[in-house]
């Protein structure tokens, strides 16, 4: 278990190091000048020319890349061209919203699949399984953003259960959560439909293996075969979809979080982007690209400690 650790790990250092070339070069050929930006149309060429001194843009741009990688190694993730603040300032309080949202999305989505798929494989065939396979094509059908305007239509303007939008802080813990709770179960359902549908299909191809059926045989019923042996080895594809999805919630809630208006991390890049807020960009998509590498990471070690034989050497 330890060698298989180790080479993933030399592997997630890899992936980063190709990441953050990739991020670096992606955002430097992106074409305008934040400092003509920050500067607007009428500014002085000197004055331009003196800021992007200030900002060191006019560094060449291999000194560029270190300055940048080895300030994110040391926790200095640069100055805000437009906030004027350090950027790791900016990320920490966009996390204290993008990051709980996501865990609740997680649970929600995790809570309503597993029944519906132990249901559906359960009951494969029959009405139960052809009422969970039909919501669960309606929950991929219907796009997020529209279903979070419905949700906010009955559950928060026709209602008043749940506020409309914005984020009040955690200063009252009972409001942000009521705050989430709207943009959290616009991002879960489509997620859960997903999950609910590939755990289906991998325990139905679970129980038609021979050992499902030897237990069967020897007088296990069909929900214990179902709940003790088939769940377990249908886990792997499940925990796939678990890690993809945990890290779409985190990186790609953009939308969402304008509907709900939710200073987020996905609104930062946003406005980061259209503010030619270039050292913002850079960091937060590369702080997303570790995140979702360290899931993947994390998801492999949970296969290995599911599936026994991943850790044997090829």
């Amino acid at each position: 278990m330890g060698r298989y650790i180790l080479k993933r790990i030399a592997s997630l250092i890899a992936s980063l190091i190709v990441a953050s070339l990739a991020i670096f070069a992606l955002i430097e050929v992106t074409p305008g000048d934040p400092a003509a930006f920050m500067l607007g149309l009428n500014a002085a060429p000197e004055t331009v020319a003196a800021l992007r001194d200030q900002l060191g843009l006019n560094e060449p741009l291999p000194l560029r890349y270190l300055h940048w990688v080895g300030g994110m190694l040391s926790g200095d993730f640069g100055l805000s061209y437009t906030y004027k603040v350090p950027v790791a300032e900016l990320v920490g309080d966009r996390l204290k919203i993008s990051l709980p949202l996501a865990l609740i999305a997680l649970a929600l989505s995790t809570a309503l699949a597993l029944p519906a798929g132990l249901i559906a494989a359960a009951r494969r065939g029959k009405a139960a399984d052809a009422a969970v396979m039909g919501a669960t094509q309606l929950g991929i059908a219907v796009p997020n953003f529209w279903f979070a305007m419905l949700l906010v239509l009955l559950l928060a303007v026709r209602w008043r259960l749940f506020p409309a939008g914005g984020f009040p802080g955690w200063s009252d813990p009972l409001a942000a959560l009521r705050a989430l709770t709207l943009p959290a179960v616009a991002l879960a359902l489509p997620q859960a439909a997903i999950l609910a549908r590939v755990l289906r299909s991998a325990l139905i191809e679970t129980l038609g293996q021979d050992y499902i059926r030897t237990a069967r045989a020897k007088g296990l019923s069909r929900q214990a075969a179902l709940t003790r042996h088939a769940l377990r080895n249908a886990l792997i594809p499940v925990l796939t979809i678990l890690g993809m999805q945990f890290s779409f919630l985190l990186a790609g809630a953009i939308i969402i979080e304008n509907v709900f208006y939710l200073p987020g991390l996905g609104r930062l890049i946003f406005q980061a982007i259209t503010q030619r807020d270039l050292i913002v960009v850079e960091s937060v998509v590369m702080l997303l690209v570790f995140a979702v590498i360290a899931v993947t990471f994390l998801t492999d070690l949970a296969y290995a400690a599911v599936d026994p034989r991943l850790r044997r050497p090829a």
